[in-house]
């Protein structure tokens, strides 16, 4: 019934297998990708030809996973998959962005990927699996794509790379990224790292791109034998000859405004160009709206072509910098009074305000995915990138831009955090982007950075981010310029969008999208090396602000104590149904949270909270001390004596010849219920039993005054 073809090829320690014929034979491309116990089904389909050209590729994926991929069932009040997670939108960016220059924006359909994890055998991640599904489902496809494309993840462990790691050596490494590319080279990287090398970066880059050759080699094989003759790209010819005359007199107008300082100043002396020539050449456009297009167009062409000459054969970019020059920086800390940390870090015409706030374990974010049991963080970084950053109106919304930034900038920061066994808050950081021209990411690493260090947090050193961009020109690239903090129409007109993180000692976050073939090493090394310069030069800028994190945290931040017990004592904290552990809360005001290890940390909303909370705890687990004093509270009175409580759930007996050093014939006459009465121990008995003497206690206070 099934016609099922299959092609595998072998990536680390197990067996990719590329299976089609059998699933979603609907779609325009379906691949039933396996690796291990995990499995991906791959799908994707496009619509209607258009009935005008697009200036852009109309292309969406949905990676997705399934709760019963890893036997489980979605918590929360729906029992269904809801909206994207985090790592869902993640995961289709990774997926996008190698595989959106490869379609051809004349093809003009709406194109649709749909990867969806069917199969998690919570030990091989997903991720790479559904990267090469997706392009195998389109390579096979009659959708016209100039791949294929294949992705492995590098992971460096003891000082080996391993290739396509499970999920538990990832956990181990020192360097973990993914990284895409063809045939031809390597085309995106992404991913963290401990503070690691510019060449053990290249060394990793280098160990994927055989493997990378591998998988497109056999999505070609599988492409050979199964696929489907490609949908015909319908190229409109216009008669464009008319646009010569508005081309030479544009040219040496944009010229010259393409240099004016300032973005908002540069796009409007621009746009005055264009309205100008527009009215100067009325009569050719005429109320054509597709000709008005076509002089947009053509406006756009000139720039790109300008901004690539100028730097190309002058090292001048728009701005007048040089090549590896960094825009102005200025750095601020502590603006806003009532946070726990802030800082206002400016580069150029791109602006971010960091804040930190300082919380709780309850603070800690929760994830249920199916890579495993839910897991807790205690460090998180939101990016927002509000409208009026640009300059424009519209919604304020969290959209895949913001997170696949934040989730760059998190990860810049996250290795020189520390752990919670040394600094037991939850830390969220919140990127609010002011301006942008470029680079808004890192500059979110920076600012962040410092409202870190604001915050009180003791970081382990500080980090620094910067975006680098490359033009290119001629065949195998003979000619070349790696840009250092590249403006936002250097991205838009350039050939790579490559970000780098880390501190004076290594690197700890790395991006990067090429848009042409592949990038070689020396391009690459190259870029590597201008990108540390850059980055040492803004960790000094940073350093002249707030060289090392405060002494101490805001006085706002919730204050924390943490202290060891006996794990045969938790008992006692916590008492019968949690009786004692509320008690010491309802007292001090304090949140206490006991680890099965005995570790009690004491949550307190300030200092006299926490430290009380702290005395209320060591006072159950402290073993009583025949000689001490103590404050005790009469509980039970009786004919020969009263039982005192001199410590949470410990009480002892003060017998009536212990009042006075008189007679006394009632004990009422001397303590009454509930009294608060200093007792010295002066005997613990073979039983256990705790004898107490009030008038001892009382000849001990009155001898030392």
């Amino acid at each position: 019934m099934f016609d099922v073809k299959k092609v595998s090829v072998k990536i680390g320690d197990g067996e990719l297998v590329f299976e089609t014929g059998k699933i979603a034979k609907q779609a325009n491309g379906s691949i039933y990708a396996s690796y291990e116990g995990s499995a991906i089904i791959a799908t994707v389909c496009c619509g209607a030809a258009p009935s005008e050209p697009l200036d852009y590729v109309p292309l969406s994926v949905e990676y997705n996973e399934k709760y019963y991929a890893a036997g489980k069932i979605p918590g929360g009040f729906l029992k269904r998959e809801a909206r994207p997670k985090d790592k869902e939108i993640l995961v289709s960016r990774l997926i996008d962005r190698p595989m959106r220059p490869l379609f051809d924006k004349a093809f003009g359909r709406e194109i649709q990927i749909v990867p969806t994890v069917v199969s998690s055998d919570q030990a091989n991640q997903p991720d790479i699996i559904a990267i090469n599904a997706a392009s195998a489902a389109v390579m096979i496809s009659d959708i016209p794509f100039a791949g294929p494309i294949g992705a492995v993840r590098i992971a460096l462990v003891d000082g080996d790379y391993i290739i396509n790691p499970t999920f538990q050596q990832t956990a181990q490494a020192q360097l973990d990224i993914v990284v895409s590319g063809t045939r031809d080279g390597i085309t995106m990287v992404e991913g963290g790292a401990k503070e690691v090398s510019e060449e053990v970066m290249l060394k990793a880059i280098a160990a994927a791109q055989p493997v990378i050759t591998a998988l497109c080699d056999a999505q070609i094989e599988l492409q050979k034998i199964v696929g489907k003759e490609k949908l015909p790209i319908i190229q409109i010819n216009r008669d464009l000859s008319w646009l010569g005359p508005i081309r030479a007199a544009a040219y040496p107008l944009v010229a010259e405004k393409s240099f004016v300082k300032g973005k908002s100043n540069r796009y409007d002396a621009l746009d005055a160009v264009k309205s100008d020539i527009k009215a100067q050449f009325a009569e050719v456009i005429g109320e054509d709206s597709k000709r008005s297009g076509e002089v947009d167009s053509l406006f756009e062409d000139l720039e790109y072509e300008i901004l690539r000459k100028s730097i190309l054969d002058n090292g001048v970019r728009t701005d007048g910098r040089k090549v590896d020059d960094i825009r102005p920086i200025t750095c601020e800390v502590g603006l806003l009074p009532m946070t726990h940390g802030s800082a206002l870090f400016t580069r150029g015409e791109t602006q971010s305000l960091a804040v930190t706030t300082l919380g709780t374990a309850s603070d800690e974010q929760m994830f249920d995915t199916i890579d495993g049991e839910k897991s807790f963080s205690s460090f998180m970084l939101h990016y927002n990138f509000p409208p009026y950053s640009v300059g424009e109106t519209g919604r304020l919304s969290t959209g895949r831009r913001e997170i696949g930034h934040g989730h760059l900038a998190q990860r810049a920061l996250q290795a020189i955090v520390p752990p919670k066994e040394k600094f037991p808050y939850t830390v969220r950081v919140v990127s609010e982007i002011m301006e942008s021209n470029g680079s808004s990411s890192m500059a979110s690493v920076c600012g962040g950075c410092l409202s870190l260090m604001d915050a009180g947090v003791p970081i382990k050193k500080p980090v620094a981010g910067i975006a680098m961009g490359l033009i290119t020109e001629g065949e195998d690239y003979a000619r070349y310029v790696v840009l250092s903090d590249i403006l936002g129409e250097e991205d838009h007109l350039g050939d790579m969008d490559f970000k780098v993180a880390g501190t004076e000692d290594g690197i700890t976050a790395f991006q990067m999208d090429i848009k042409i073939a592949g990038v070689t090493p020396e391009i690459m090394s190259k870029a590597l090396d201008q990108a540390k310069r850059g980055r040492l030069h803004i960790l000094d800028v940073m350093g002249k602000t707030l060289k090392t994190p405060r002494a101490e945290v805001s006085e706002y931040a919730p204050k924390i104590l943490t202290i060891k017990v006996d794990e045969d004592k938790i008992g006692a904290i916590i008492g019968t149904g949690g009786k004692t552990i509320k008690s010491i809360a309802l007292q001090s005001g304090a949140e206490i949270n006991i680890d099965d290890d005995g570790t009690v940390t004491i949550y307190g909303r300030n200092s006299k909270s926490a430290q009380t909370a702290k005395e209320l705890v060591q006072s159950i687990v402290e073993e009583p001390e025949v000689g001490r004093i103590y404050q005790g509270t009469v509980k039970r009175i009786m004919d020969f004596g009263a039982f005192i409580e001199i410590l949470p759930g410990k009480e002892g007996l003060c017998h009536i010849s212990k009042l006075a050093k008189t007679r006394v014939n009632n004990v009422g006459d001397v303590l009454s219920l509930g009294q608060s009465v200093p007792v010295k121990l002066i005997e613990v008995d073979r039983m256990g039993r705790l004898n107490l003497s009030y008038i001892d206690a009382i000849e001990d206070k009155d001898a030392k005054k």
